[in-house]
C-alpha cells in the first residue's frame, strides 16, 4: 500500500467524531449458523424459528447480543478457513485473492487439478488489510487467537505482518494439537508440534482452557487501548470450535445426559465456551465503560464441523444441508450478530443505529461487505486501486433497504469434502459447477426461496434458468481474473462454453 493512501486514511480518520468508536469482531472457526441457542432460521411469518440442534446448546451471551443487535440467517463465507479469512481482512473475493484453499502450515496444499499459482502463501506486508487501515487511522490493533494467514516462515505467519500490532497466540496454523493447558496447547502434549500453540507460555502446564487463555489475554489489552485512550479494534479469532474435539471441562455436567456422542457433547462445551468468552469482553467492555462506544461483530468462518452425521446430508446442520468443505448451504452459512455492545442514545449509535432484535431472513449478507462496513463507521480511508468486492452494511443493519449487493461468489479449484466447484448465488437462486463431472451431475440448481433445504435439483428441468445462471456466473469469476482448475486453459473451458 502506497504511503499516501496511509495518510489518506489518517486524515479521514481524524474528521469524524472525536469518539471513534472501538471494533470488536469475534471470529469462530468452524461455527454453523445452528451452532447456537439463538436461532437463526426464521419460520413463514418472519419471525425466529427454533430447530432441535438449537435446543443442544446454551449460548446465553449470543442470545444476549442477538437481543442488542441485529442477525442474518443468510450470510455467506467460504466453506473453508483461509479463503474466509483473507477475504475479512481485504474484502474481496477468495477469486480475486486466490487463496482459495486453506493454508498448509508446512507448504503448498495442492491436488491433482489444483491451480499451479494459487495463493498459498496468502497475506503479507504489502497487502491491504483491515487492520492495517485501522492503524493508519488511529487504531490500536489487537489479534488474539487463530491467524491461519500465511505458512510458516512467510511474511503472514506473524499477524503483526499483516498489520496488527498485538499478537496474542497467533501463527501459521490452523488448529492446535491440543486445547489445554496442562498439555502446553501442543508444546508439552499433542498430537503434532507444529501444531502447538505460539506464545501463552505462562499459562502452560495450568488448567487453563485455550478459550479462557485467550479471552484473559485479549481483555488485559483492551483495558491498555482503554486507558492509552486509543481507539482499538480487536480481531478475537478463536481455534475453537475446530478439532480436535477437547471438551471444556467447565461445562461438562450439562451435556451429560444428552443423546448425542462423546464428541458432540464435547463440541457443545467448546460452544458454549466461546460463548462465555463473549460474555466476559461483553462484561469487560461495561466494567470500562466504553460499551456504549464498541461495535460487536459476531460470526463464524464457514459452515459447522460439527461431530453430528455425515457430510453431504441434513444432520449436524440440520434442517440445512451439509458441512464445512461442501457447496451445500450447511458449508457456507455462518451466524453473524452486530449489535452496540450497550445500547444507547449515544452519538455514534444515532449516526449508525443497529436494528434490535432484528433478525432478517431474506436478504444476503456476506464476508466480503465486512471490510466497507468497519471502514465506513471508523472514518478509515481504503486505496482507490484496491478492489472491494463488497459494500457496506450499515442500511441492512439499521432495518433500511438493502444496499449490499445480493449475490456471493465462491470458487473452489481444489479437493476437499467437496472437490472442484464454483458458488454463485444471485437473490434467491443458487448454482453449484462441478468442474471435472459431465452430464446431469455437472450442474445444480436451486430456488432457495421454495427449497432452502437443498432437495431438489431444478438444473435438467429448468434449462432457461441454468443457462443464465451460468452466464452471470462466469462474468463473475472473469471479473475477478479466477483461476481455472486444471487441465483446462480458460474459465470458459472449465464451464464448458
Amino acid at each position: 500500500m502506497k504511503l499516501h493512501f496511509l495518510f489518506l486514511g489518517i486524515l479521514t480518520g481524524l474528521s469524524v467524531a472525536a469518539e471513534r468508536p472501538n471494533i470488536v469482531m469475534v471470529l469462530i472457526d468452524d461455527m454453523g449458523l445452528m451452532d447456537t441457542s439463538v436461532p437463526f432460521l426464521a419460520g413463514e411469518d418472519g419471525s425466529p424459528r427454533k430447530h432441535l440442534l438449537n435446543d443442544l446448546y446454551h449460548t446465553p451471551n449470543m442470545e444476549r447480543l442477538a437481543a442488542n443487535g441485529f442477525r442474518a440467517s443468510r450470510f455467506y463465507a467460504n466453506s473453508v478457513c483461509s479463503p474466509t479469512r483473507a477475504s475479512i481482512m481485504n474484502g474481496q473475493s477468495s477469486a480475486r485473492h486466490r487463496t482459495t484453499q486453506w493454508i498448509r502450515p508446512t507448504g503448498i496444499n495442492g491436488g491433482q487439478h489444483d491451480p499451479a499459482d494459487w495463493n498459498w502463501k496468502g497475506l503479507g506486508k504489502k497487502d491491504v488489510t483491515m487492520p492495517r487501515l485501522l492503524k493508519a487511522a488511529g487504531y490500536h490493533t489487537i489479534h488474539c487467537g487463530k491467524g491461519h494467514f500465511g505458512p510458516f516462515k512467510s511474511e503472514g505467519e506473524d499477524p503483526r505482518g499483516v498489520g496488527f500490532d498485538v499478537n496474542i497466540a497467533g501463527g501459521a496454523i490452523g488448529r492446535p494439537s491440543s486445547f489445554y493447558g496442562k498439555d502446553g496447547y501442543g508444546h508439552v502434549k499433542g498430537t503434532s508440534k507444529t501444531h502447538a500453540v505460539p506464545g501463552l507460555e505462562e499459562y502452560r502446564g495450568t488448567d487453563t482452557y485455550l478459550t479462557e487463555a485467550c479471552t484473559i489475554e485479549v481483555n488485559k489489552e483492551i483495558v491498555k487501548a482503554v486507558e492509552a485512550k486509543m481507539p482499538f479494534f480487536a480481531y478475537v479469532s478463536h481455534y475453537a470450535v475446530h478439532s480436535p474435539f477437547h471438551g471444556d471441562p467447565r461445562f461438562e455436567k450439562r451435556y451429560a445426559d444428552k443423546e448425542v456422542s462423546a464428541k458432540g457433547k464435547a463440541f457443545a462445551t467448546m460452544i458454549e465456551g466461546i460463548d462465555k468468552s463473549l460474555g466476559d469482553i461483553l462484561d469487560q467492555l461495561e466494567k470500562l465503560k466504553v460499551a456504549e462506544n464498541t461495535l460487536v461483530i459476531f460470526l463464524g468462518d464457514n459452515g459447522t464441523d460439527a461431530p453430528l452425521g455425515k457430510t453431504h446430508d441434513h444432520s449436524c446442520s440440520a434442517p440445512l444441508k451439509g458441512k464445512k468443505g461442501t457447496h451445500y448451504e450447511g458449508g457456507m452459512r455462518v451466524p453473524f450478530i452486530a449489535a452496540w455492545a450497550k445500547p444507547s442514545d449515544a452519538a455514534i449509535q444515532k449516526s449508525y443505529p443497529i436494528a434490535q432484535g432484528v433478525i432478517d431472513a431474506k436478504s444476503i449478507g456476506t464476508i466480503h461487505d465486512l471490510l466497507p462496513t468497519i471502514l465506513e463507521v471508523s472514518g478509515a480511508g481504503a486505496p482507490k486501486e484496491h478492489v472491494l468486492d463488497g459494500a457496506s452494511l450499515w442500511s441492512w443493519m439499521s432495518g433500511k433497504a438493502v444496499k449490499q449487493p445480493q449475490q456471493f461468489l465462491m470458487h473452489f479449484p481444489h479437493s476437499h469434502r467437496s472437490s472442484y466447484y464454483t458458488v454463485y448465488i444471485e437473490n434467491d437462486w443458487k448454482l453449484i459447477l462441478h468442474h471435472h463431472k459431465e452430464g446431469a451431475e455437472r450442474h445444480e440448481l436451486f430456488d432457495l426461496s421454495k427449497d432452502p433445504y437443498e432437495k431438489a435439483n431444478l438444473a435438467a428441468g429448468n434449462p432457461a434458468e441454468l443457462k443464465r445462471m451460468r452466464k452471470a456466473m462466469l462474468a463473475e469469476l472473469k471479473k475477478a481474473d479466477a483461476q481455472p482448475s486444471k487441465p483446462f486453459k480458460s474459465l470458459e473451458e472449465m464451464m464448458g462454453e
